[in-house]
């Protein structure tokens, strides 16, 4: 009787997932799972593991299309030099300000790391491992200021050169 409430609780869990699996027909783009159809279209069966698809709404996809189809620029709209200008004016002064910023938060870091030997802090007197890392922090810290830096520079270079 037990072995027979197993079978019946696991046995027939299994049975609906065995009955939902119908062949899977392709074609062309389209999937289908109608034996008869599929063989009156000449659809190839699908063989292997699960198929999923995933289909584009209707309207997103020919909205995208149609703007190219009738030559239609999907771009943005052309801006006023003067706006451009103010624009890159801007820019530039947010960029110059974000690497005074960095400049100054570098400079504290190489006062901090003082050539590599810091000031031990509190516990770190008697604790080398919690000074070594610590240190290294401060040393991957001044690195990735460097590279931001850096970059800030490069990103100034870029921009026309303000009048």
């Amino acid at each position: 009787m037990k072995y027979f409430l197993i079978f019946l609780l696991f046995g027939a869990s299994g049975l609906p997932a065995a009955i939902a699996q119908d062949k899977i027909y392709r074609c062309g783009s389209e999937y289908i799972n109608n034996s008869v159809e599929a063989q009156a279209r000449g659809c190839k069966l699908m063989e292997g593991g699960n198929i999923s698809i995933i289909s584009v709404p209707k309207s997103a996809a020919s909205g995208a299309l149609q703007g190219r189809v009738n030559g239609a620029s999907t771009a943005t709209p052309r801006v006023v030099s003067s706006e451009q200008r103010a624009r890159d004016s801007d820019a530039r002064a947010i960029l110059e300000s974000e690497l005074r910023k960095l400049e100054a938060k570098q400079a504290e870091l190489l006062k901090e790391f003082n050539n590599g030997e810091p000031e031990k802090q509190g516990i770190e007197a008697r604790n080398q491992q919690r000074y070594l890392d610590r240190v290294a922090e401060i040393k991957a810290n001044i690195a990735r200021g460097d590279s931001d830096i850096a970059g800030l520079r490069r990103e100034l270079g870029r921009l026309p050169a303000s009048k």
